[in-house]
């Protein structure tokens, strides 16, 4: 599984880092990180949070 976050779209809401907290985090300046090679077993987790994205800026590829 692939995520990418289209940084453009992405207004930081941290929406994904609570839903799926091992791939999405929050760093100091409040700016959004990811990990964009996930292990298959977050694929529920990174669902979840693409679809609780206000701005819908996360992709999931297989």
């Amino acid at each position: 599984m692939r995520v990418t976050v289209d940084l453009a779209l992405c207004q930081d809401h941290g929406q994904c880092a609570i839903a799926a907290p091992n791939v999405f985090t929050m760093n100091d300046d409040g700016k959004l990180e990811y990990h964009g090679c996930p292990s298959d077993a977050e694929r529920d987790y990174v669902e979840e949070a693409a679809d609780v994205c206000p701005a819908q800026a996360i992709l999931i590829e297989d």
